[in-house]
């Protein structure tokens, strides 16, 4: 019900966002930011309501796990609307409010089963947590970096694809470390408490590990080698959906230790 509402909220921010697209007068919009500012703490009470009742933190099942990046996007799509670089550009928590609408669409579809149960044994774990959190708050910034990538590719005017560039850049920066922290060190450490191992390259380990790769590959051609051509932000498109087929694909298509999670 709580996940309901929210999924709601976000789809009058969409509509609120849309109406303002077509208005005359570019008056700014103050109604759709704390409307995703609301359906951010919906979506984190539930998952704080689902740990209480599990008593442990809620975010090792498929449904959770949607519900957290719904979460996170959520919230940095309220917090765009203070940033310089997002007051010129609607379209960017645009985009990521419709991402945020997609993962909770996703939570309420069969494929993400919402009864609350607590996880199985070898799920119990800290280095779990920290894995699983910090691998998605990466990947909620892989998101709009996603976004703005997609509007860097699109645009012709040389001065918006420059703001589109930094946005892209600013956004897989922060999110890169957080992502390198979350996906590979601690989910390392985790492998090793969990399975005796630190890398067995079970195939969802190998997709994120891609999935790191192909951000690496962004950042060295953009920081190093200063190339601009349009390869650049491709990748961090191809990344987002690389990140995003670890994330769902693999469960569904793959079998590996990952494979109850």
């Amino acid at each position: 019900m709580i996940a309901t509402s929210a999924f709601v909220l976000l789809v009058v921010s969409l509509i609120v966002q849309i109406v303002h697209f077509f208005r005359t007068k570019k008056a700014p919009d103050t109604v759709s930011p704390w409307l995703s500012l609301v359906a951010g703490a919906l979506l984190l009470i539930e998952i704080i309501r689902r740990s209480v009742a599990i008593q442990f933190i809620a975010l090792t099942g498929l449904f959770e796990s949607l519900v957290f990046l719904a979460c996170l996007l959520s919230l940095l799509t309220f917090a765009m609307h203070f940033f310089r670089w997002s007051a010129e550009n609607r379209i960017l928590p645009f985009g990521a409010t419709i991402i945020a609408i997609i993962f909770l669409a996703l939570a309420s579809s069969p494929i993400a089963p919402s009864e609350v149960k607590p996880p199985v044994p070898a799920l119990q774990s800290g280095w779990l947590i920290l894995h699983v959190s910090f691998t998605f708050v990466g990947e909620a910034f892989f998101a709009v970096g996603f976004v703005s990538a997609i509007l860097q590719l699109l645009t012709k005017d040389k001065d918006k694809s420059k703001s589109y560039d930094r946005t892209t850049y600013t956004s897989i920066a922060v999110g890169y470390p957080i992502f390198t922290a979350g996906a590979l060190i601690f989910g390392a450490i985790w492998a090793e408490k969990a399975w005796g191992i630190w890398w067995s390259w079970d195939p969802k380990e190998t997709w994120a590990l891609i999935t790191w790769l192909t951000y690496t590959a962004y950042l060295h051609l953009r920081l190093v080698r200063k190339n601009t051509s349009k390869l650049v932000p491709a990748l961090v498109i191809i990344g987002f959906f690389v990140a995003m087929f670890t994330f769902l694909g693999v469960n569904f298509l793959m079998t590996g230790l990952h494979s109850y999670a």
